[in-house]
Parts: C-alpha cells; structure tokens; sequence
C-alpha cells in the first residue's frame, strides 16, 4: 500500500514509535540485572558472566545479515517487515522471560553454557523483530524532516521504556540475590514487550518493492558490502559509541550505588535511574525541535560535551556514604545530554538506506538495518563484556557479592572509575564521529535527487557541486555510482 493512503500524524508517529519501547527497555534491564543475577543471585564468576550476552550477540553476527537478506527477499501482503514483526513480537516476549529462568549448578561452566544458549535464543527473537523493525521507516516515508518527527517520537518512546525498564525493576528487585524476583520480572516486561510491539504492527504500513534477487548464502556479502558507505561506516561508530556509553552507566550503575557509595537499600538506584531517564524524556522534547532547525549531526555535537563534563564532575561524589543529591543533577545532565545523541543516532538511520540504494542501485533497507541492529546488541555486548573483564581486574569478589558483604576499598575506587572513564572516553569518539559525519539535510536531497536520476525519473545533469557532495556522502567516485557489483565484497562479485 502507498504511504499517501495514511496519516502521518500523531497518532501514526506513536503507533509506528511503540515498538522501541522493546528496543529502549530490554536492554536496560539487561545491561542492569543481568550480570547482576548471574553473579549476585546464580554466583557465577564476574569474567564468565560478562562473556554470557558477548558470546549472544556474537551470534548476532550470524543471524541479523541472514535476517536482513531474508526481509529484502520476502512479498508479504502486510509488508515484509511487518510479518516478520509480527512473529519477533511472540519470540521475543517468550525468550526475554527465558532468560531469567534459575538453573543451579555446583559447575560454573554447566550454568556458563545453559545461560549462552538462554541468551542466544533472546538474541534470535529479537532479530526477528528489530531487523525489519529498524527497516520499515524509510519504506513508510521518503521525506527528510518528516522521517526526523517519526523518529523523534520513536525516541520518546525508547525513553519511556527506558524510564519503565530503568525504574521499575530496582523496585520489583529489592534482593538482588534473590532468583524469584527477576524471573517475575522477566514475566511482567516480557508482556509489556508484546503489547507495545503489536501496536506498531497494527499502526505501520509499508510501500511495496520488488524482492531483492539474491540467495542465502549471499546474507555476508551483502551485509559486508553496507560498508562501503562512508556514511554507513560513520554512523556505526557513532551507533556503537553512542549507545555504548550508556551501556557502561546503566551495566555498572548498581554496582556504583551498591559497592561505591553503598546506597542500594536506599533505593539510590531507583533515584538515579528515574533522574537519567525522565531527563532523558525532557531532553528528547527539547532536542527535537532544535535538530529539526539544525542537521541531525548537530545535537551530536551539543550533547556528547554535556555527557562528558557531567560524567567527569561524578568522580569527586564517588565514595562510601556520598550525598546522593549531586549525583542526581549530574546524573539530570548526562540524560539530557544522551537525549541529544540518541535522537540524532536513530534519526541518522532512517537515511543509510538511500545512501546504500545511491551506492548499489538495489532498495536493501533489511540489509542495512541488519547490520545497524548488529552494531547495536554488539555494543551491548561488548558492554557486559567489559563490564565483567573490568570487575575482575579490579578484584571484585562474586563470593563477597553473593554473602552481601562489601568489597575492599581498592574494588570500591575501581568501580568507580570504570563507571566514570568508560564512558567518557567512549563520548569523545562519538563526538569525533558526529563532527565528521557528512550529512545534513542538504546532502539528503541531493542524494535523493540523483537516484531519480540513475532510476531516469529525473533529466537535469548533476552540477560539480552535487557530483562532490555524492562523492563526500558516499565515499565513491562519482562514476563508480549505482552499480549493482557494489552489493558484493571484494573482487569476486556477481552479476
């Protein structure tokens, strides 16, 4: 069906929005808890436990191309990316509360093993909805700023889910050792997950394309070949520093408050989650408004500083018995500043199809959304990864963790740096990647203008300038454009 045939307004923005309430709040909860629960509640060594989603989203390698292949080839009646929507919202609501599941042990690597393959089929069914998912807004709508309100209400309810999944948790959760708690709550959001995802399905439409011509066994070569961009390339590293940056505040901050300051019981991580998230919340109605009259570059470059001078100022707060009332308004301007750079990151994506088409001359939003989604869990991945290495080089002690006893003063001081440095250094990459990104509004045009071009729905002759800006968005000569041999990796492409 034509996007002309549907409102654009309000009411589609939050229905199409809905499903990254998943998106926003699963991983929340992960990155939180669930290294908490394998240490805290399960007694899994700290190295082990950070490995178990690295390892999950390492199979997101394997899943999200074949994925994104499989979206570009399939005809659907309701759209491709919807039925495949539709499916991932059933896998991943019953594969989330999986995770959660108490399997005791006397041997670290039977549980190791049972915990991987747990998250391995949550990174499956999350693949399943979030590839088309992340697909389907460049299918729904061509024009520039009204992708950009799609995506911003698509940001508010990523927040919200964030808010819900960073709060109510710390609540339901209030003995992290204590296996009951986080399955009831693995349960209850897993059901929220299906609710908010089967709004999108039922509130979205997609415009009919021709199936991508291509076999399975193609799925690499084409995910590898999204890379060509140059724009694609900046977007990942500002994707994967973005995000990851937050990965590292909200996967250490109960350790932060536990271990550091020695608040959890006075509910200071519930305080500190709610002041990042509802900041967050107000920052996205704030930034918004100003990336609509600036680039979606723009907010980058404003918001990474604001994350990394309030993320530095919380290292003089970082100590045992610490007020919490400074920690909370840095903790306000880390989440209006984050609200900055996510709105720009989701709204950047909505784009990297054309730039792909322009590159290949093939509509392959699938392929490209795969390899986006991959770069997401990756970061999160990677997240919990360092998470778990960084705690064991500090000398956290999963046996004192799961006594509830305190950890020594030199774990103490080193929970604190990696919960402030991490993420500072991870911020000055994103904004190194922001600044160099080369699309503003008016690249966009002009990228768009020469598809109708090569497709011949447009005759005027490219100017020098244009020619230059294709060149600079793409990071290929001009004459090497719209070539189907682009979708392959190296030499031994097809035709």
């Amino acid at each position: 069906m034509q996007a002309g045939k549907h409102s654009k307004g309000m009411g589609s923005q939050l229905m199409y929005g809905a499903g990254e309430f998943f998106n926003g709040g699963a991983f929340v909860i992960i990155n939180s808890f669930f290294t908490v629960f394998l240490i805290k509640a399960m007694g899994m060594p700290a190295a082990l436990a950070g490995t178990v989603p690295l390892i999950g989203h390492f199979w997101d390698a394997v899943t999200d191309p074949i994925m994104g292949n499989i979206t570009d080839r399939t005809t659907s009646k309701m759209g491709a990316k919807r039925f495949y929507m539709l499916i991932g919202s059933f896998a991943t609501a019953l594969t989330f509360a999986t995770l959660w599941i108490p399997f005791r042990t006397d041997r670290p690597v039977t549980m190791f093993v049972f915990y991987v393959l747990m998250y391995c089929l949550f990174s499956t069914g999350s693949t399943i909805l979030m590839v088309p998912y992340n697909g389907l807004l460049p299918d729904m709508i061509d024009d520039y700023d009204t992708r950009s309100k799609f995506s911003n209400v698509r940001m508010i309810w990523s927040t919200l889910g964030a808010m819900v999944c960073g709060v109510v948790p710390t609540l339901l959760i209030t003995d992290t050792t204590k296996t009951t708690m986080y399955l009831r709550c693995g349960v209850l959001f897993g059901l929220l997950f299906l609710i908010t995802c089967l709004l999108t399905v039922a509130g979205t439409w997609e415009k009919q394309h021709a199936p991508m011509k291509s076999k399975l066994s193609d799925s690499f070569n084409h995910a590898g070949s999204a890379f060509r961009s140059r724009s694609f390339r900046l977007f990942v590293g500002i994707y994967l520093t973005g995000q990851c940056g937050m990965d590292f505040v909200s996967g250490m901050a109960v350790y932060y408050v536990d271990d550091v300051i020695n608040g959890y019981k006075n509910h200071y991580v519930t305080y500190l989650m709610a002041a990042l998230i509802i900041a967050q919340l107000i920052g996205m109605l704030i930034w918004g408004p100003v990336m609509a009259k600036t680039s979606k570059r723009t907010t980058i470059l404003i918001g990474a500083p604001i994350r990394i001078v309030c993320t530095l100022l919380l290292l003089p707060f970082s100590y045992e018995g610490a007020s919490i009332i400074p920690i909370l308004i840095l903790a306000i301007g880390i989440g209006i500043g984050n609200a900055a750079t996510l709105t720009s990151i989701f709204a950047i994506m909505a784009d990297m199809p054309d730039v792909d088409e322009l590159v290949t001359s093939i509509h392959r939003p699938g392929v490209v959304s795969g390899m986006s989604t991959f770069a997401r869990k990756i970061s999160s991945g990677l997240s919990a990864w360092l998470i778990g290495v960084l705690l064991m080089a500090v000398g956290y002690s999963e046996k004192l963790a799961n006594e509830g006893a305190r950890q020594s003063l030199f774990t103490q001081r080193g929970i604190a740096m990696i919960f402030v440095f991490m993420p500072v250094v991870l911020c000055i990459l994103l904004f190194i990647f922001g600044y160099r990104f080369p699309m503003t509004e008016k690249e966009f045009n002009i990228v768009k203008k020469e598809i109708e071009r090569r497709k011949g729905e447009d005759t005027s002759k490219a100017t020098p300038e244009e020619i230059k800006v294709c060149e600079r968005v793409t990071g290929i000569s001009y004459d090497k454009l719209w070539d189907p041999a682009n979708q392959w990796v190296g030499n031994g492409h097809r035709k």
